[in-house]
């Protein structure tokens, strides 16, 4: 089957198969949106008194207690600290690397499938033009037939294909929109991690 072949196959399809493969990426992009909220919105937590606690049980000379305290939170934060805190014995230099370590971990696990909306949402304009492309040339078909005059077959060809357009960027604005904000909110709380980290070693630094 020559390339040629296969090409009016895809004309002679029209948009429509692009129309629902951008439905189709619509509904996962949609379904991992949600997934990420709630995941992300079930591990945060009140830093600031997280911060209080942790500097008043390290004030004290209970890193135990603060290590008891932090298992309290399913914060990503707390992770961070806890893996620093249970390796003090070892030196500052160990717990760094080691909440480094967990710190990384984490920023993996909260950009779970955020390479597909950010796929989706640089990808899903260009196969709308593609739809469009697709549906214009099959427009020229039934203006053929008409011998230039505008007919319903014709304008209908041409509005699935302007149709594709604007689904594709209806698809990819939201996918940009939230993977930008889901990132925004995966480096704050990684920043906020990382220093907080620092008071831990600047604790373990004053007790060598």
């Amino acid at each position: 089957m020559g390339i040629d072949h296969r090409l009016s196959l895809i004309v002679h399809a029209g948009a429509g198969w692009v129309l629902w493969v951008l439905i189709g990426l619509s509904i996962v992009a949609v379904a991992i949106i949600l997934e990420r909220a709630i995941s992300l919105m079930a591990s945060r937590d009140d830093v600031r008194t997280m911060k209080e606690d942790l500097l008043a049980y390290l004030s004290n000379g209970d890193p135990a207690g603060a290590i008891e305290r932090l298992e309290t939170s399913s914060s990503v934060e707390a992770r961070v600290l806890i893996a620093g805190l249970g390796c003090a014995e070892k030196g500052a230099a160990a717990a760094e690397e080691r909440m480094a370590s967990t710190s990384q971990l984490a920023k993996l696990s909260m950009e779970k499938n955020l390479s597909f909306l950010a796929t989706v949402g640089s990808n899903a304009p260009f196969l709308g033009l593609l739809g469009t492309v697709i549906g214009i040339i099959r427009a020229f078909q039934p203006l053929d037939a008409a011998h230039g005059q505008v007919s319903s077959r014709l304008m209908a060809e041409v509005g699935e294909a302007l149709l594709a357009t604007a689904l594709g960027l209806l698809v990819a604005l939201p996918a940009v929109a939230f993977y930008n904000f889901f990132q925004r909110i995966i480096g704050s709380r990684l920043a906020r991690a990382d220093a907080l980290g620092r008071e831990v070693l600047a604790y373990m630094k004053a007790e060598r």
